[in-house]
């Protein structure tokens, strides 16, 4: 693979896991305010859900080469223990420590492609 091409994986996939990140940050807010029996089947597909985050993290990181997806997949795994600890609201917190980073990697795609 070029490396343009790896440039354009890693922005499209950037995007894609910051669109992911933010919509499951906004569901665990919404979650957390409903009855118990609702918010146990919203927890559940929102397990689901950043588990696809942390596979297109891992895949990410696999065709660009790129380490740094490796420490944000590692924000989304700690999210995910916290998710499957019936702690779900403190999974926000990784999930934003992991969002600078998917950023990062996205700017530094785009300034390439721009090159």
């Amino acid at each position: 693979m070029t490396e343009i091409q790896e440039a354009v994986m890693a922005l499209s996939q950037s995007e894609k896991i910051k669109s992911g990140l933010v919509w499951v940050s906004q569901t665990l807010e919404i979650a957390h305010a409903l009855p118990p029996g609702e918010k146990q089947g919203a927890e559940k597909i929102i397990r689901v859900m950043t588990q696809m985050i942390s596979d297109e993290a891992n895949l990410a990181r696999r065709i660009t080469a790129d380490p740094a997806w490796k420490d944000v997949r590692k924000h989304i795994e700690k999210a995910l223990v916290m998710i499957r600890s019936g702690v779900p609201q403190e999974a926000s917190f990784h999930l934003t420590r992991a969002l600078p980073q998917v950023t990062a990697i996205g700017q530094r795609a785009m300034s390439f492609l721009k090159e």
